[in-house]
């Protein structure tokens, strides 16, 4: 019953103080009322040959990041809800308390959220995943925690202060053991028009001792989540980038979802390989998208949003 209660809220731990070679790691995205400031941050386990929590930092405005360290000890949770606390920072659903210091950063910070847009959920569907969700060898899981949320609250860093009221959120997650080889990742949710939040994932998934080529993505409009993925249907019709932009088109019946980035401010995250925190990636938050949503050839919605958070490694576009 624990294992099926955690499959069903992938938003709480879901790995063991026990294990190696293993990472978990949630990813909190603010974005300002006037959409002038953003950042993330991602509390998290590394358990590997150098075993530590920690949280990281970025500055959506200019790329900055900090890596903030702690022992495992520090890493406290509540097993039935996602209320974490590491070092003297805090992270629930509904809220989160920074206070985080390094030689170059001091950063203090308490935001509230509400109303909070949750995926739907079903025995076959019980998260982002799908049914791959039962599946226990998965190299990395992800799981969606708010598809959208407003938030209030301000932020310290090195003596200035940011306001953050009227804001817009964002709460993901992951877990196992590495991230993918090679992915492409975009999340926005401050689109001309508001409550619209878009998401899409695509990377290379090891299965059964060699791999495919995976999604997972929604949409929601006014509260309402659409989902596109590997297992529900949905077909990639193309991926593919010139310059700065790159372009993914979703088909799922007679929908068709399609997003187009453009890379901008990027800065340089820890990720995990193996458990441990060895690798580097960049990562924007700064970055513009456009969204179409047809049905039929009938536009249902397009808008351009800002503040667009963005991954991708070039190896993924040589596989379309």
């Amino acid at each position: 019953m624990r294992l099926l209660y955690k499959i069903f809220h992938p938003e709480v731990f879901q790995g063991s103080l026990k294990r190696k070679k293993y990472f978990e790691g949630w990813y909190f995205k603010h974005v300002s009322g006037s959409g002038d400031k953003a950042f993330a941050v991602i509390p998290g386990i590394s358990l590997s040959d150098d075993s530590h929590s920690f949280v990281q930092f970025i500055d959506g405005t200019n790329g900055k990041t900090g890596y903030f360290r702690y022992p495992v000890y520090e890493f406290r949770y509540d097993p039935f809800k996602l209320d974490l606390s590491i070092g003297s920072s805090r992270f629930r659903q509904e809220s989160i308390q920074l206070d985080l210091d390094n030689e170059e950063l001091k950063i203090k910070g308490n935001f509230q959220y509400s109303d909070i847009v949750k995926l739907p959920k079903s025995i076959l569907s019980p998260g982002i995943m799908g049914w791959y969700s039962y599946v226990p060898t998965m190299e990395c899981n992800h799981g969606v925690v708010s598809v959208d949320h407003k938030l209030t609250g301000r932020l310290n860093i090195n003596g200035n202060e940011s306001d953050y009221d009227n804001g817009r959120g964002y709460i993901e997650k992951d877990w196992g053991i590495s991230f993918p080889e090679s992915w492409i990742w975009m999340h926005c949710n401050n689109f001309d028009r508001e409550q619209v939040s878009a998401m899409v994932s695509v990377a290379k998934i090891p299965w059964r001792k060699s791999f495919f080529v995976g999604f997972i993505s929604f949409i929601s409009i006014d509260g309402k989540p659409e989902i596109f993925a590997s297992y529900n249907g949905a077909k990639i019709l193309s991926l593919k980038r010139s310059g700065r932009t790159s372009e993914l088109v979703i088909k799922k019946r007679d929908i068709t979802y399609t997003t187009r980035i453009t890379g901008k401010g990027s800065g340089f995250l820890k990720a995990p390989m193996e458990g441990s925190m060895k690798n580097i990636i960049k990562e924007s938050i700064d970055s513009d998208v456009y969204v179409e949503l047809k049905e039929s050839g009938k536009i249902l919605f397009r808008g351009n949003g800002i503040r667009a958070g963005f991954e991708e490694t070039d190896k993924i576009f040589t596989y379309f």
